[in-house]
């Protein structure tokens, strides 16, 4: 249990684990909130209307990723996350007030989830890369499950609260409420001790636009087919909100059976998460298991007679969907270049927010045209695509090989995490370039003493000729 929550050692993420936590039950709740809205007081059970409100939230981050990458590593991400953070604030609050005076409509609607866009779009990347900045690499595969146990426990509570809000006070007060939880992100990164945060690293001249970012990945086939793992999930496969909804009306639900399964899809996230913060480092092989486990049980969910028997299976799904996301994420940050993160991350983050503007109006007008177990039967197939994809790769790049001493026995060489590479290959205090070096794939790093029983090779040369 204690290396499961090692990063709360440190006070800077134990702030920032409480308010995350708090700050995230406010958001799950306003987004129980915002799909209900769309689908029943905005709409006549317009499923097609809550995937284009999802459009408009989830476009922006794809469309400014030249722009906000290079902010999150040119800039103090903790002031950047000051005004983010205000920002969404802000535009709870005015959506709160609009539902409450009745005057909202779904053009206002679309135009503020654009800005809550625009703003997450500078958001995200920012709070992805300061969890290395508060931990530093060696932790930041453990602190990144820990905010995915964060973000689960926050979506086993916010929806279940959200729906019976949404039935008590109205949504109005559900968004205000929302408003006021960002105030415990804005207290925790106030009270953090800047000089315990870790020094940024710094980009050579010349190496500050997005199209550096895009080289990386480029020259890394692993980062590129995550990516690729990432954007076929996010389009088709995690549509939870058209999913849950539509769902909830197909067995005869109101709010309070849609919050449900919010909270089931919560139960197996956060096993998920947790399950995730006890690896020792991510690997790509565990998200290639995890998609293929989500595809299964959407096929499953899809066939489910019964309302409970389906909020069960979301429990399944849950624990895949995070264990996957959890693990590209983690693998994604650990591997690679810190004078490059913020951007690499900026590009993965618009990879699955971005995907979702693609996806979810699909997925909605198969739901509203053919129903929504169809729409699952959608879901499921991306969860498999994206787990081919992965093995494909895995295939082809020659990682996979038949081990020397064991006929049975099936070995995957993996890029390792940039500490692990650190401490293997003795080189001077960290540059870009010897940086960039490590993080290339496995046959051109240096072997480690310890893979040959503690001799590396040219000791072994250097005593046969003696």
């Amino acid at each position: 249990m204690k290396g499961m929550f090692r990063s709360l050692g440190l006070f800077n993420y134990r702030v920032w684990f409480i308010g995350a936590l708090i700050s995230n039950i406010g958001a799950w709740m306003q987004m129980t909130a915002q799909d209900w809205v769309v689908l029943t007081e905005l709409t006549d059970h317009d499923a097609t209307a809550v995937g284009i409100t999802m459009a408009c939230q989830f476009g922006p981050p794809l469309i400014l990723v030249g722009v906000s990458g290079w902010v999150a590593d040119r800039f103090d991400r903790r002031k950047l996350l000051l005004i983010t953070q205000s920002t969404l604030g802000v535009l709870s609050l005015i959506i709160g007030v609009l539902l409450l005076t009745g005057i909202l409509t779904l053009p206002m609607m679309l135009i503020l989830a654009t800005l809550f866009g625009v703003t997450n779009a500078f958001d995200a990347p920012s709070r992805q890369a300061f969890v290395s900045d508060v931990v530093g690499r060696t932790q930041a595969s453990n602190a990144v499950a820990l905010n995915s146990a964060s973000f689960n426990m926050a979506r086993l509570i916010g929806p279940a609260a959200g729906s019976l809000l949404l039935i008590a006070i109205g949504s109005g007060w559900v968004f205000i409420i929302n408003a006021a939880t960002f105030a415990a992100m804005l207290v925790a990164l106030v009270a953090m001790r800047t000089d315990e945060l870790q020094p940024r690293a710094r980009s050579k001249s010349g190496q500050g636009r997005i199209a550096d970012g895009l080289r990386y990945v480029r020259s890394r086939p692993d980062i590129t087919v995550t990516f690729a793992m990432a954007f076929v999930m996010g389009a088709f496969g995690m549509n939870f909100p058209i999913f849950a909804s539509t769902m909830a009306l197909e067995f005869g639900r109101d709010a309070d059976g849609y919050g449900l399964l919010s909270s089931s899809l919560a139960i197996g996230s956060l096993a998920g998460a947790l399950l995730a913060a006890r690896r020792d480092r991510a690997r790509l092989r565990v998200a290639m298991l995890a998609a293929a486990g989500f595809g299964v049980m959407q096929f499953v969910a899809a066939a489910t007679p019964a309302y409970l028997a389906y909020a069960l299976v979301c429990v399944g799904i849950g624990f895949c969907t995070v264990t996957m996301l959890t693990t590209a994420n983690g693998y994604v940050q650990t591997t690679t270049d810190p004078a490059l993160r913020g951007r690499v991350l900026a590009l993965y983050m618009a990879v699955m927010m971005g995907s979702t503007p693609i996806g979810a109006p699909i997925v909605g007008a198969v739901a509203d045209l053919w129903g929504p177990r169809v729409a699952l039967l959608v879901g499921g197939a991306a969860g498999i695509l994206a787990a081919a994809v992965g093995l494909a790769w895995l295939l082809g790049s020659g990682r996979m090989h038949r081990n020397a001493t064991s006929r049975f026995r099936v070995v995957v060489d993996e890029t390792r995490p940039i500490d692990i590479i650190t401490q293997a290959i003795p080189q001077r205090p960290s540059t870009d370039d010897t940086l960039a070096q490590t993080t290339t794939a496995q046959p051109e790093l240096k072997p480690r003493p310890e893979d040959y029983g503690g001799v590396s090779p040219d000791e072994e040369i250097s005593r046969k000729e003696e």
